[in-house]
């Protein structure tokens, strides 16, 4: 990463691990790195945690598409986005003087609520009732009316969050190489009023989905953008559609995504 080399940490100010923190900006600073306060000053993010806060890192920092995303984990485990462990030093410096790093990139989705509000999401959008009762969306694909659905909640996942909350309702997991974005129900009603795919669909990138929440007395969704929640009282149209751009992570030559996949599920 010769070119890269204002580092910003993004992490809890967790006073048990303060001291595993300040090593990696000593670290940083041995190697010939900036460690920077400012994230927009930075063109490398690291996130120091777990895939949650990696996440919120992303999030945090604006999307940003000029520059570089690392995650260390902090839970004794490698994760979906956490390719270094904070323990594991040695791990981090043979990949910097080694040039071991590779840019992996992945796709975003772009949210619409009521024309209004558009957000950014690296693994998620979720929809779901936010009382007891279950509630109905119209689906549309592009202009095509495509079902009506009822039950508790939809889920619209990219190809790295397919393996999240879109794998818990078994929806299918997407290598990232296909610019796609998934959508899975969540306890869907099938009868003969209501009638639904019945499992996940995959939409390419130049596709538009389009759900409108039915003004039946339910329409406060609660509604999620990865790991935060929404807070948007009143809803009657989502867009949903991939993203231009993608987000920059680090990818170590001997952890692909599909290598990863397998140390986390098999």
């Amino acid at each position: 990463m010769p070119n890269r080399r204002n580092v910003y940490f993004y992490h809890a100010i967790d006073s048990s691990k303060m001291e595993r923190v300040e090593y990696l900006y000593y670290l940083a600073t041995r190697y010939g790195f900036k460690v920077v306060k400012d994230p927009h000053e930075a063109n490398i993010v690291v996130s120091i945690g777990d895939d949650g806060t990696f996440l919120q890192a992303v999030r945090k920092t604006g999307f940003r598409e000029d520059c570089l995303y690392a995650g260390v984990s902090t839970t004794g485990r490698l994760s979906m986005y956490c390719d270094f462990l904070i323990d594991d030093t040695t791990k981090m410096i043979q990949a910097i003087t080694n040039e071991q790093i590779e840019v992996r990139r992945y796709p975003t989705i772009d949210v619409t609520i009521d024309d209004q509000f558009t957000f950014r999401c690296l693994n998620e959008f979720s929809i779901r009732s936010a009382i007891i009762k279950t509630f109905v969306i119209d689906v549309f694909i592009d202009q095509l009316h495509f079902e009506t659905f009822r039950g508790d909640g939809m889920i619209v996942a990219t190809p790295t969050g397919s393996t999240g909350y879109n794998k818990s309702v078994n929806g299918s997991i997407v290598d990232p190489f296909l610019p796609c974005m998934q959508v899975s129900e969540v306890a869907s009603v099938n009868n003969n009023n209501y009638r639904t795919l019945g499992s996940s669909f995959i939409l390419s990138s130049d596709r538009k989905l389009i759900l409108k929440v039915a003004q039946d007395g339910n329409d406060h969704p609660t509604m999620g953008m990865d790991n935060e929640a929404l807070s948007i009282q009143h809803v009657d149209t989502i867009q949903v559609q991939l993203s231009e751009g993608r987000i920059k992570t680090v990818k170590l030559k001997d952890n692909s995504f599909w290598e990863k996949v397998k140390r986390t599920f098999l």
